[in-house]
Parts: structure tokens; C-alpha cells; sequence
């Protein structure tokens, strides 16, 4: 039986398929609710086998499927790791794969961010189906050392999370481990001053971070213009709000170093930095409307680890502007003959070059793998294959004017039908971050059933500049005020712009989307019918002060800026006017599940109309909401949009 064939069998088992379903345009709930059929699809580094995770059965847990690339129609070797669960999988050698692993360990949270899973990496031998687990808790993979088949380098935080510094710059302790014996040999122990190593494709360590604590200030070292010690590079105070985060370096001339930073600019562009000079050079890019959010390095990670192919920028989509001819030709070749090419990108590439795996991602395709050998395409399968592309939505990219006059750039997934739709303001978490929609489930999900879906980049967000993102704390904090204006007055716009009617609106949000719809209920000038908050913070002060004391510097003055000038929901609960369903992960560890038992108890004091789900067993995190957990958020959403949400429903 093929693998196509397989996989059609198996879907059958994923879920109970509805054949007159297949006549409406609204999918059932249980197939959003599947995670990932197939994900992580990737070539080993000789080109002879092709590995995937697939998730074979609705509530069951990953495995990894291991094929002969020549023949994908053969029985796959199957590998499982019970009772621990696959997060990843990632080729070391030829014949080695290394694991991801994790299992729930205890039933209730130990406090915020100690959630209920422990964390291992293994590896499986796949030609003498040896599987070995490593006896380091919570390591992280370093570096797979293209050229050694035998070794890579892993590291590990120790000491927890208590550390009174940015995480990116916590000192790690790093190994290097014998995949085929499990011996490990220290490399280095990292220090507070120097604790950040990056490696280059022999393992050799290029580049280090570390703090000055006497000063306050971000430290960067090299170890390229001389090998033998480390050589100081860059400071950057902890106050300082810009960016400065090293990508790579050029491998004709390695002393010049690409910098993605500020440098005194309002967006964040591409620069060289020459650690002989200790300056900056040559601006390669910048653009007038986005930061560079990154860089594309080359696709054949196994020759050229550490060759920067281009860079990369987003905005209605994931763009590259790449240096490299031979990817960019590559690239524009696959999005020519990918099905509904969106974001189409090489994951994974065999060492000699001519086999490849290739995914693609957007509106109207959830994620789709296919793998080119012996210059034949072959579709492998995908994220969510019961979804068919005709009947996904469109995803549009706007800009529209918030009542200040600041322009909000925002995300609009639109149901296939005729306008007027009831319409959903979907803002993201964070609320810190930067957001580009290709395929939003949750978005889509809601489109499917007739809903049009806002996902505003409102003020605070990252990647359209400094001067967007300290828009939301620098002179108070605006949760509440001016970011809920944002929000509010995107839907505005939208009925404006004949998209929806203002008698039809409503919010969901997760985390901080979850605060915003909690504001948004109790908002005087109130626009909306209903609200759903999702593992949404109900008090500031009790989510600061679980990390109060273990920020400084930028994020302190971002975190207290926001968090204690900005409304809490918690104290304004007498003023909400609209219904509320609430709902919370029992072992949320980012937000904890007090958020939402202090919120419901002040809505009974009050008298207040609303609806609690809890999701049992669920973090705060998409990959610990499980098959049950997501058809019980779906079903509550739908549910409650249609019947619960004002008069008569949404």
C-alpha cells in the first residue's frame, strides 16, 4: 500500500467522515480539531531516506515514519518513544535520527512557567533500529556537526528559569555527545559574562554573549580573527530598546559579520560588521515600512551550514531578497510548480544536493511536504489533508487609521460568500511580537463558519518598527486605551468598508488576546456583542508579580510600563455590559488557572452573564492542546458565537 493510500486510511480512523458534509461548505468541528497529520518531513543527509512525523490516529501520539526515498510506496520502519511523546525529529547522520522529547510528569503546575512536562533528547539508529535516550533533562540541540557523523553538541540551562536575565542571554553548559555510545565531554561551562556560543559547521565556537553586570550592558565576543581566545566585539546597554543579533558571517571574508540591527534607525535593517574594525559597515538592507526580520541561509545545510543565502523580510507575506542567484532561481522554480504556492521553502536537503524536501504554507494550503528525487516531485502529505483548498479562505493584508491617526497594519481572513459577514477581531498574545498570517487554523476555522477574522498588528507589536512597538508603554501603558483603540477601531472599518455591520461584532483572543477581551467587555463605548477570552491575564499586578523581580533593564521598563499603567480587568468587572465565555487551561503555567477563578468569582459577585470552559490538562501553549481539548474549544466558540452572543446570536 502507498503512502498516499496509507494515509487516506488512516484519516479515515482520525476522525468519522460525514459524507453529506462534503455537500455544505461548513467542514465539522472534528477536523479542525486534528493536530498535525503529517509534519517535520525530511531527507537524510546521503539522500536514501526520507523520515516524517505523523500523528496516526486522532488522540494518538506522534511516531516517525522512515522510508526508502526510491520507494515510497514500501512499509515504513515505524518509530515510537512510549511513554515519552515526540516533539521533533532532526537527521544527525546517514543513518541517525535525533529526538525531541517530552512527558507529563506531574498533574498540576509548580508555579509559573514549571508546566507539567520533563524534556529529553534521544536518537535512533534507523539501520540497527537501536533507539538510545539521553539522561540530560531539558537539553537543547546545538549543533548537528555536518561533518562528523558520529558527535553533536547539546546544551542545557542550569540552575531553572530564576535567573534576573533575558533568557537569550543565560549562561548554558554545553556538551559534546557520542550519538553512537551516549558519552558526553564537556566543552564549556558558560558564565554570566560569556554564557551565549554559537558554532560554526567544524564546531568550532565563532561567537559569544554574555552580560556585564557592574555596567549593565550586553556583551558580544568573536573568535574569529583569533581562534586561540575570545576578542570583545560589541556592547549595548540593557536600557536600549534596538536591536543588535548577530545572523552569520560572510564565509569568503569571515571577519565581516551580518548584523541585523537598529543602529540608530527606526526599523531594524541588515548590516556588516567588521570585527577587525570593531564597526559597523556597509548597510546591505533596510526597508521604510518593516524590520528585516531575519535571514535565509543556504538550503543545503550539510555544505554550506553557514552561508547566508539572503534576507528576509515580512509583510503580506514571508519575502526573501536573496544574494545568492542559484537559491533565488531554485526558489522561484518551486513556486512555480507547487499547488497554491504561498510560502514555499526547502526544509530539508540531502548533502550532495539533488534531493530535497519542500514545504508550503498559506491561505489555502495548511502545509503541504513534497520531495523532489531524481528530478521527480512527489506530494508526501500534509498538516490537514481533510481541508480542501476551494473551500480555505483568503488571507489580505490592510492598513487602516486608528482614531489617533496612527496607521495599524492588520491581517483579514475572509469566508468565501458575500459581504456582510459577522466579523471576529482575533488579536494575537504576546503582546510583544511580531506576527505575519500565512495559515492561521484558528482564523480559518472561523471563516469556515461564516465568521470574516481581523488580526490587527495593533501598537506594541514588533516588527514594524521601534517606534509602533514603544507606542504601547513608553508614556503609559495603552492596554485598555490606546492599543484597545486600535482593535476597536479596525472593526470599525471594516463596516465602514462593507465587510460586516456593526450590530455583528465580536472579540476572541489568547493571553493577552484574552486580557483584550476582557477590557473589551467592560468598554463604556461598547461595539461589540459578546467577547471570548482565552487563558486571558485577569489581574495585572498578580501576572507581574510573578516575574517582577526577575526582569531588568528594557524589559522592565516594557513589562511595568505596560502591565501597571494599563486597565485590569479584574477591577473594572462591574462595568462589563456584554456576555463573556472564559476559557483556561487547568495547567496553564504561563497564565495560571487563579487568572480565571478570581475573574469568575468577581463576575458572580456582580451578577454578570457568562460561561466557563476549562480545558483539562492543556497549557497555555498550541502544542499541548490536544485532539479533545481543540474540539472543545471549537465546539464552545461556535456554540456560544451562535446562540449566546447577543440577542439571538452573532
Amino acid at each position: 500500500m502507498s503512502m498516499l493510500k496509507r494515509l487516506a486510511a488512516s484519516l479515515l480512523i482520525l476522525v468519522s467522515i460525514d459524507v453529506a458534509s462534503k455537500t455544505i461548505d461548513t467542514y465539522p468541528l472534528d477536523y479542525w480539531a486534528l493536530r498535525d497529520v503529517i509534519s517535520n518531513v525530511e531527507v537524510s543527509p546521503d539522500g536514501k531516506r526520507l523520515a516524517l512525523l505523523k500523528i496516526p490516529t486522532k488522540d494518538g501520539d506522534p511516531i516517525i515514519e522512515v522510508y526508502p526515498t526510491d520507494n515510497l510506496e514500501a512499509e515504513p520502519y515505524r518509530i515510537n518513544s512510549d511513554p515519552m511523546e515526540i516533539q521533533s525529529f532532526f537527521w544527525l547522520s546517514d543513518d541517525v535520527i535525533g529526538m525531541s522529547l517530552r512527558q507529563k510528569v506531574r498533574d498540576k503546575i509548580e508555579g509559573f512557567n514549571r508546566g507539567v512536562y520533563e524534556y529529553l533528547l534521544a536518537s535512533v539508529d534507523v539501520k540497527r533500529k537501536k533507539l538510545k535516550k539521553y539522561d540530560q533533562l531539558g537539553a537543547d540541540l546545538e549543533h548537528v556537526l555536518p561533518n562528523n557523523d558520529r558527535r553533536i553538541i547539546f546544551s542545557y540551562l542550569p540552575g531553572g528559569d530564576d535567573d534576573r536575565l533575558n533568557k537569550a542571554f543565560r549562561p548554558r553548559t554545553y556538551f559534546e555527545l557520542d550519538v553512537k555510545s551516549g558519552a558526553k565531554k564537556l566543552i564549556l561551562r558558560g558564565k554570566l559574562d560569556m554564557g551565549q556560543v554559537e558554532f560554526d559547521i567544524d564546531g568550532n565556537p565563532w561567537l559569544a554573549r554574555g552580560f556585564d553586570v557592574a555596567k549593565g550592558e550586553y556583551v558580544w565576543y568573536q573568535r574569529i580573527t583569533d581562534k586561540s581566545k575570545w576578542q570583545e566585539m560589541y556592547r549595548m546597554s540593557e536600557d536600549s530598546f534596538e536591536t543588535f543579533e548577530v545572523e552569520g558571517f560572510d564565509d569568503k571574508q569571515p571577519h565581516i559579520f551580518y548584523v541585523r540591527a537598529n543602529n540608530g534607525d527606526d526599523k531594524i535593517g541588515l548590516w556588516e560588521f567588521d570585527v577587525k574594525k570593531v564597526s559597523f559597515g556597509e548597510l546591505i538592507y533596510r526597508r521604510s515600512d518593516v524590520d528585516v526580520a531575519g535571514v535565509r541561509y543556504h538550503s543545503n545545510q550539510w555544505k554550506n551550514m553557514d552561508t547566508v543565502a539572503g534576507v528576509v523580510y515580512t509583510k503580506e507575506n514571508i519575502e526573501v531578497e536573496y544574494f545568492d542567484e542559484l537559491e533565488m532561481a531554485t526558489a522561484q522554480q518551486l513556486e512555480n510548480i507547487i499547488p497554491n504556492s504561498h510560502y514555499v521553502r526547502i526544509n530539508s536537503r540531502s548533502r550532495d544536493g539533488s534531493s530535497l524536501t519542500i514545504y508550503n504554507v498559506g491561505p489555502r494550503d495548511p502545509g503541504t511536504y513534497y520531495i523532489l528525487h531524481k528530478g521527480k516531485l512527489t506530494k508526501v502529505g500534509g498538516r490537514q489533508p481533510l481541508l480542501e483548498p476551494e473551500r480555505l479562505a483568503d488571507v489580505r493584508y490592510i492598513e487602516y487609521k486608528a482614531r489617533d491617526g496612527r496607521t495599524i497594519p492588520a491581517y483579514l481572513t475572509i469566508p468565501n460568500g458575500t459581504p456582510p459577514f459577522p466579523a471576529i477581531v482575533m488579536p494575537h498574545g504576546g503582546p510583544f511580537v511580531s506576527e505575519v498570517v500565512l495559515y492561521d487554523e484558528w482564523a480559518q476555522m472561523l471563516a469556515n463558519n461564516g465568521y470574516i477574522v481581523l488580526q490587527p498588528e495593533y501598537r506594541g507589536s514588533k516588527g514594524f518598527g521601534l517606534d509602533h512597538y514603544q507606542s504601547a508603554f513608553i508614556n503609559g501603558g495603552q492596554g485598555g486605551y490606546k492599543m484597545q483603540d486600535d482593535k476597536d477601531d479596525g472593526m470599525q472599518y471594516l463596516v465602514e468598508q462593507g465587510w460586516t455591520e456593526s450590530d455583528r461584532l465580536a472579540m476572541f483572543g489568547w493571553s493577552y488576546g484574552g486580557y483584550a477581551a476582557l477590557v473589551a467587555a467592560a468598554r463604556k463605548e461598547q461595539i461589540y456583542q459578546c467577547v471570548i477570552a482565552g487563558a486571558a491575564v485577569s489581574d495585572n499586578q498578580m501576572q507581574v508579580n510573578y516575574y517582577r523581580d526577575r526582569i531588568r533593564g528594557a524589559q522592565k521598563i516594557e513589562q511595568l510600563g505596560m502591565w501597571d499603567d494599563s486597565i485590569s480587568p479584574i477591577e473594572t468587572v462591574a462595568d462589563v455590559n456584554v456576555p463573556i465565555l472564559l476559557i483556561h487551561g487547568s495547567v496553564d503555567q504561563r497564565v495560571p488557572p487563579a487568572h480565571a477563578e478570581r475573574y469568575r468569582k468577581a463576575l458572580d459577585k456582580h451578577g454578570k452573564v457568562y460561561k466557563y470552559v476549562e480545558l483539562d490538562g492543556a497549557d497555555h501553549f498550541s502544542n499541548t492542546l490536544f485532539y479533545d481539548h481543540q474540539k472543545v474549544l471549537y465546539e464552545s466558540m461556535i456554540s456560544y458565537l451562535k446562540s449566546d452572543c447577543g440577542a439571538g446570536g452573532l
